[in-house]
Order: structure tokens, then C-alpha cells, then sequence
């Protein structure tokens, strides 16, 4: 076939097929085609490049959600990796972690004083980044990570690798999260070696920090500052996750402001004013603190998943009311 009636005529069934999701009996119900006319017109619709089929390995990027993103919520930017069917929450995490680590090494300019929180997340991406992926970058933690449960803690540890794979510095931030009484966090914050460490991390040009739900798995949990019923209770609240440990709701504001007080770190207006702020989360479970960090302005750059950035751009309208 050829000739433009012959394409448009291609263009049809292709369109009927791929995007209307009709099927080949349907069509030709439609069209007064036989099946087989029918299946020979799309075989004709993909010879002639009017039909283009991409098998996407899970890990390539799903640029046109990226764009979206950026357009829809003013971000400076984003990257999103498809999920594979087969993939579980952690082999997700782990990918999307892994896509951060490639961000963070392609990012122009490299940044020269990074401020990092912890957790599962940003272990993963310490892992997978490689050696001289920056040259001198300066490393601080931006929140407390000293551990209360008996399980070491790995905030120290994961500064420590990003700076040395990096070809720098760190400063650790010697301090728990989170404390008993809002006088011993303003002690510990008058010490002049934490307060230098703060002041570093207030003053980061990139932060990079994976938010965390408000599930039993949440690493606050895991590390002793919180139990279930801490947790119930913020959710109760309003709480959607936490950033840096601080406890947020849908609007990005601050649920507890007394356990805010006894909280470490740098407070999430400095971390809005960052000129780089990345956030790395992936997962179901973190749907509702993703969405309140990207509208309330805590990151300006995104790396995520598919279905996640679905979710951002197609709320559900319970979620929003």
C-alpha cells in the first residue's frame, strides 16, 4: 500500500489499536475489514514507521514524566526510573537509589559543600556511587544520626563514604536525632563544635536527603527514637513522613512542634533555601510525604520512580480534598 490515503488509513487502525485499545474484531466491525485485514494493515503500519514499539529496560529513565514533573510543580529538575513488574519495595529502593547516585555525579556544577541526612535510601546511593565522582567535595550532616538502639549506626559511616568516594572532607554531626528534653537540644546547639556543624550544613549549595514514611519500618523507629505509638499518634495528627526528622504534614508544616524541639538539625526553612535540594524516594508507602515534599517546596529536584511520579501528577481527589 502507499500513497497518502493508504497512510492515513494506516494511521487509523494503528491509533484504533494502540491507543484506543479496540481489538482487531472491533476494528474491523468498525472499519468492514476482515481480522486478518486488519492484523496485515498494523504489520503495513509498523513497516512503515508509522508504528514504533521500544521493549525499556527497568532502568531507563521515563523522560516524558520528567518533564511533566519539572512543568507541574516548578522543580529544577528530575529523573524517574521505571519499575519493573517482578521488582519488590527494596529491589525499587535500591534502583531508585542508584539513579540518584548518577544524578548526584552528573551534576553540573559538582557540588562543593554537600549537606546529607541517612537512612536505608541514601545507603544505597553511598554504595553505588564511584570512585571520583567529585574531586573535593566537603560533606556534612545536616541532622543527628547517633543511634539509641543497640544496632550501629550508619549516618556517620555513609558521610563518611560519600566524602571519601568524592575525593574530600566530612563533618559528622556527634548528636542524636532527637533528645529527651527541648533544654538539652538547645545545649547541645549552644556547643560551639555543633553549632559549626549546623551552620556548615545551613549553608550547603546542594542537600541531598531521602524523606521517610510514617510506617513501623521508619528508620527513627529502627534506631530508637521512636516507638509505634509515637508513630500512630503523629499520624493521628497529620503526619505524612518525615525530612531529616522532622515530622511533616500534607502542607509540608510541622506536626508536633514539641517534638520538633527536641529535634537535631537543620531546620526545613534552611533546607528550602538550598540552591540544590534532592530528594530520593521511592515506594507506595511514601506517596504522601513525597507529594508534601515537592508542593511545600523542600526539594527542587526529584528522583523517583514511575509510579510514584504518577501518583503526583494524578492525585488521587480523597488525597486532595
Amino acid at each position: 500500500m502507499s500513497g497518502p490515503t493508504d497512510d492515513a488509513l494506516l494511521y487509523q487502525v494503528a491509533t484504533l489499536y494502540y491507543e484506543r485499545n479496540l481489538t482487531q474484531e472491533q476494528i474491523g466491525a468498525q472499519l468492514h475489514f476482515t481480522r486478518w485485514k486488519v492484523g496485515r494493515l498494523l504489520h503495513e503500519a509498523r513497516d512503515a514507521g508509522i508504528v514504533r514499539i521500544e521493549v525499556v529496560h527497568p532502568k531507563t529513565r521515563v523522560h516524558h514524566l520528567e518533564e511533566r514533573l519539572t512543568q507541574t510543580f516548578g522543580l529544577r529538575d528530575a529523573v524517574v526510573v521505571a519499575r519493573a513488574a517482578t521488582e519488590n519495595d527494596e529491589e525499587l529502593r535500591a534502583r531508585v537509589a542508584e539513579a540518584g547516585a548518577d544524578y548526584l555525579s552528573r551534576l553540573r556544577p559538582s557540588p562543593r559543600l554537600l549537606g546529607v541526612s541517612w537512612g536505608r535510601t541514601l545507603d544505597h546511593l553511598a554504595r553505588a556511587l564511584t570512585p571520583g565522582w567529585a574531586h573535593g567535595v566537603h560533606v556534612v550532616q545536616i541532622n543527628g544520626g547517633l543511634s539509641r538502639s543497640r544496632r550501629p549506626s550508619s549516618a556517620q559511616d555513609m558521610a563518611s563514604r560519600i566524602a571519601h568516594l568524592g575525593q574530600g572532607t566530612v563533618t559528622v554531626l556527634p548528636a542524636p536525632a532527637i533528645v529527651e528534653q527541648e533544654t538539652t537540644r538547645q545545649v547541645l546547639e549552644d556547643d560551639a563544635a555543633v553549632a559549626e556543624v549546623l551552620g556548615q550544613a545551613s549553608a550547603a549549595d546542594t542537600a541531598l536527603f531521602s524523606p521517610g514514611g510514617i510506617g513501623n519500618d521508619s528508620v527513627l523507629v529502627g534506631s530508637g527514637y521512636l516507638d509505634a505509638a509515637d508513630l500512630r499518634r503523629l499520624a493521628d495528627a497529620g503526619a505524612v513522613g518525615d525530612v531529616a526528622g522532622r515530622f511533616i504534614d500534607a502542607a509540608g508544616r510541622i506536626v508536633d512542634p514539641a517534638l520538633d524541639a527536641r529535634t537535631l538539625g537543620m531546620p526545613l526553612d534552611d533546607l528550602r533555601g538550598r540552591p540544590v535540594a534532592v530528594a530520593v524516594v521511592s515506594g507506595a508507602a511514601k506517596h504522601a510525604v513525597c507529594r508534601a515534599v515537592v508542593t511545600s517546596g523542600l526539594c527542587n529536584t526529584l528522583v523517583t520512580d514511575d509510579h510514584t511520579a504518577d501518583h503526583l501528577l494524578h492525585p488521587d481527589p480523597c488525597e486532595e480534598s
